[in-house]
């Protein structure tokens, strides 16, 4: 099981920072390569296919989509390869925002 990480500005102290939007990220990701939007993401395993409805950025990596989903003011990332951790905290200093595991 891999873990996963909250890019999240609720732990600032200041709180200055609203939460992260959906606009936002929209305006982020559309520069960034290799990422691309969803509003599904589609797990499919040996027996079944599992969708989930969403607000998914979907980075290309090696064949893989790993997705960066938005979720109540925060983005989560399952940390499936140690090739997310450098791009997670690219885009949690680019964001003014705060990695934590959860």
């Amino acid at each position: 099981m891999s873990q996963r990480y909250r890019i999240t500005r609720s732990m600032q102290q200041d709180n200055a920072e609203p939460a992260i939007t959906l606009e936002e990220c929209m305006q982020y990701f559309a520069v960034k390569p290799n990422f691309a939007y969803s509003q599904v993401f589609t797990v499919k395993g040996p027996e079944s296919t599992m969708s989930i409805e969403g607000d998914f950025f979907m980075w290309q990596y090696e064949g893989y989509e790993i997705p960066f989903r938005l979720y109540s003011g925060d983005l989560y990332v399952a940390l499936t390869t140690e090739a997310v951790v450098p791009v997670m905290l690219e885009i949690a200093t680019d964001l003014r925002a705060d990695v934590v595991e959860g």
